[in-house]
């Protein structure tokens, strides 16, 4: 295995460290970290955006005004996980390379993995389609981990394993396995589709298939969990109501008496805290504050990067008089939809997936978060003097950011190079 993200269960029945029939592979030798370097900062290095981030400046021209969050775009885990694919094209030029779905969820850079070479693994209703590998296969791992159950068909067929799961993710691992020997249920704040969190729960039920876990998404279903846990209810309807965010066997009136919460890491931190804090509640009305630590678990696994990034956006909307909002990055990235939705509640925000998606000063197409689809919206830029205000999802490299940057200014006829040279 390379740059292995599988950790081996202490005390637990399950154990993720399977033998390897493949030896070890340093990827992260200077020599193949240097050409790693070299070719990923001429996909994705953005020397405006480096520029603007270092000096704090806003670019202005034409009648906009640009300003940055000072946090945004890639984060330590996306970046590793991008050096690893790129190195294993290094290090196994002439071996067929596979990656497990996507990199991370950004279309530009999983295409870039493909036009490298690199084929993609596609899930078949739920369950990955592995016809075809070989021992003599490498496979990557995703930033945001596998199933359990994936990892282990893979490693039966004896694939090289190259895993770049987020370290995150890793500590959310640990933590609902801790949960799962404690005899707890993994209540899981998260998105029950998103391939991290099917990841964690699949790691909050073992390899015994005896740990129990509940996916919540929001506030709304959180007050439903504690409503049944203070009272009980119909457990047909709970359990129609979590259909496909349960695991099998799971029974409220049994699996809800002693509970850990956990959290997809892309999360927003105040809403998984208020989960957390409804769940202490309704644990303590039901059993008492006395025996509160009897029946309930919490730590706070939020993503640094993914928090600080959320922070900065807010900072900036508190800090800046803003016209509009524009969050750049992948329609399917968490963490992004995130920082869509903080735009959304203080003023017009418009999430796109690269510069393409600004179409003239009339129209803008976007993704609109609430009815799951790209839409067209008229008169979003206008003609008249206008701060915008620019921020990107921790999966976004900074050269689409250039480009929207770019495009922006061109729909007033000015072109960035010339701001540049009058601001320096």
């Amino acid at each position: 295995m390379v740059e292995s993200g599988i950790e081996k269960e202490k005390g637990g029945a399950m154990t993720e460290k399977i033998q390897q029939k493949t030896s070890k592979v340093n990827l992260r030798t200077p020599e193949v970290m240097n050409l790693v370097k070299a070719e990923v900062e001429s996909h994705y290095r953005s020397p405006l955006v480096e520029y603007l981030r270092t000096t704090g400046r806003y670019l202005s021209g034409g009648g906009i005004t640009v300003k940055l969050a000072k946090a945004f775009g890639f984060c330590y885990g996306v970046e590793r996980a991008i050096d690893l694919a790129y190195a294993t094209t290094k290090v196994f030029p002439t071996k067929r390379i596979y990656l497990l779905g996507e990199i991370i969820h950004n279309p530009e850079v999983n295409d870039q993995l493909t036009a490298m070479g690199i084929k993609r693994l596609q899930a078949v209703q739920g369950q990955y389609s592995l016809d075809g590998l070989t021992a003599d296969d490498v496979v990557i791992i995703p930033a945001f981990g596998a199933e359990v159950e994936t990892m282990k068909r893979i490693q039966q067929i004896g694939c090289q394993i190259v895993d770049t799961t987020c370290g995150d993710v890793m500590t959310v691992w640990k933590r609902v396995r801790q949960y799962r020997n404690e005899g707890a249920t993994s209540i899981i704040h998260g998105k029950a589709w998103h391939e991290e969190t099917k990841a964690t729960a699949s790691r909050a039920i073992g390899e015994d298939g005896n740990g129990q876990y509940l996916v919540v998404y929001n506030l709304e279903e959180t007050d439903y969990v504690c409503n049944y846990i203070r009272y009980g209810g119909d457990k047909q309807e709970f359990l129609q109501k979590f259909k496909g965010a349960v695991s099998p066997g799971f029974d409220p009136d049994i699996h809800l008496r002693h509970v850990g919460v956990a959290n997809q890491t892309t999360m927003m931190r105040g809403e998984t805290e208020e989960v957390q804090r409804r769940i202490c509640k309704a644990i303590e009305d039901r059993y008492g504050k006395e025996n509160l630590q009897k029946h309930f678990r919490f730590f706070d696994t939020i993503c640094g990067a993914t928090q600080e990034r959320q922070d900065a956006l807010l900072d900036m909307l508190d800090r800046e008089k803003l016209d509009l909002l524009i969050v750049v990055g992948g329609y399917n990235s968490s963490n992004t939809s995130h920082l869509a939705e903080i735009g959304e509640s203080r003023l017009p925000t418009y999430f796109i997936k690269n510069a393409e998606k600004l179409i003239s000063s009339r129209q803008i197409q976007h993704w609109n978060l609430h009815e799951g689809r790209e839409v067209i919206t008229e008169g979003w830029l206008g003609e008249g003097e206008i701060n915008v205000g620019i921020t990107a999802g921790a999966s976004c490299p900074n050269n689409l950011i250039e480009e929207t940057i770019q495009r922006l200014f061109e729909l007033r006829g000015i072109g960035v190079e010339s701001l540049l040279a009058n601001s320096k």
